[in-house]
């Protein structure tokens, strides 16, 4: 499979060595300093580009990746907000396919299944109350982080008592806290922190009068996401449309 790169951070590198370990060919590298490399015949022969940048740029790399006619896999999270409708309108009815997740680590991909089911059961059991922590990197851009907002949403849709995520407090670089976890009873508070160079942790806590019952998922590496990526580009690559992990794997829709 031919694929091309968009972001040549550490991630972007750690996908290109897992995708050559695969078999796989690199034709085209996008970065910062080659934008018009869009329009290159090496990137319009890529069977799939992958693409992990940031919030402010993912749009209009993906405009520029449709108008390239190649297949996309994204993990860029804070924009969906202004774009989300448009692009998977774009992808039902205009034939881009964009493969897209929050997180693409295998790890959390069963941690979001388990955090389904666990909510499931914690819907019988209203005297737990539920909230949830994410820690990143001082260089992450958004608070909560997509991974956060994609597992909070998990719970809504299996706890009745609560009815939407609220941002919780959060934990600047400096040191600096702001925001609280007070909230309204139907409401979810997500809390974040950002310090040094963490992967990625995520834990969701049900706490009674009794006792607390919480998981978490924690990232030891950027590995699990580049092998993600990869497994998703070469599902991509056979597939159209608006798809996400739970195309990839089924028992996310369990």
């Amino acid at each position: 499979m031919k694929i091309a790169l968009i972001g040549y951070g550490k991630m972007g590198k750690e996908i290109e060595r897992i995708a050559r370990g695969r078999g796989h060919e690199i034709v085209s590298i996008i970065d910062l300093g080659n934008q018009g490399d869009f329009e290159s015949e090496a990137f319009r022969s890529a069977d799939v580009a992958i693409e992990f940048t940031n919030p402010t740029a993912a749009y209009g790399n993906y405009m520029r990746t449709f108008a390239a006619g190649v297949k996309l896999v994204s993990g860029s999270t804070g924009w969906m907000a202004d774009h989300g409708e448009e692009i998977k309108k774009l992808c039902a009815e205009g034939g881009q396919t964009l493969f897209w997740s929050s997180n693409f680590s295998l790890g959390v991909t069963i941690f979001s299944a388990v955090n389904k089911y666990l909510a499931k059961i914690m819907n019988q059991f209203p005297g737990y109350d539920v909230s949830m922590s994410e820690t990143h990197h001082v260089h992450k851009l958004d608070a909560p982080s997509g991974t956060a907002i994609t597992l909070a949403e998990g719970i809504l849709e299996n706890l009745d008592r609560k009815t939407k995520w609220v941002k919780g407090t959060l934990l600047a670089p400096d040191g600096t806290l702001s925001g609280t976890t007070e909230c309204h009873a139907d409401e979810l508070p997500v809390s974040s922190i950002r310090e040094g160079e963490v992967f990625g942790i995520h834990t969701i806590r049900y706490e009674s009068e009794a006792d607390i019952l919480s998981i978490t998922h924690d990232a030891k590496n950027r590995g699990g996401f580049a092998l993600g990526a990869v497994l998703a580009a070469e599902y991509t690559a056979q597939h159209a449309g608006y798809l996400g992990m739970a195309d990839l794997f089924p028992f996310l829709n369990d």
